[in-house]
């Protein structure tokens, strides 16, 4: 099982290597539209990932609209998808080990085929970010990453 999730709060200190991402639980309202657990916030489930500082950067960066002259790595994964006219689908983080968390990419081919492509988180966030898709994190990673202090 897997569960909705989002990008809840992104924390960038520029003057150490580690950043943090935290992921919030979000459910469907009874009209199928994603939202938070319906303003009961502290019972959202949540977790952070630490993540270097430029693919923070790249996060705040596609959040905020900024773009920059030449495309950076997500840029060009995004460009390359769509230009073999495929479709991002959706981001997974699919596991944790050792303290270490997996995600894969979830993209339709031209032909509809759905492929999964192994990917950071961070990287799987910053490109998910910019084309507005789903994320979701695996139950058990979820339930892990809760009893594990990070």
């Amino acid at each position: 099982m897997e569960v909705r999730m989002e990008l809840s709060r992104i924390l960038i200190r520029e003057l150490v290597d580690h950043q943090i991402i935290e992921l919030r639980e979000v459910t469907e309202s009874e009209n199928g539209s994603a939202s938070l657990l319906d303003g009961r916030d502290e019972e959202a489930r949540r977790f952070p990932i630490v993540i270097g500082l430029p693919e923070a950067q790249a996060i705040e960066r596609r959040l905020k609209g900024v773009s920059i002259k030449r495309p950076q790595t997500h840029d060009l994964l995004a460009n390359i998808i769509s230009d073999l006219d495929g479709r991002l689908d959706a981001i997974c983080v699919s596991d944790l080990s050792e303290h270490t968390f997996y995600a894969v990419l979830r993209v339709t081919k031209a032909d509809g085929e759905k492929i999964e492509i192994d990917a950071r988180p961070s990287d799987a966030i910053a490109l998910g970010i910019a084309e507005r898709v789903p994320i979701f994190v695996a139950e058990h990673v979820l339930e892990q990453a809760l009893q594990d202090p990070f």
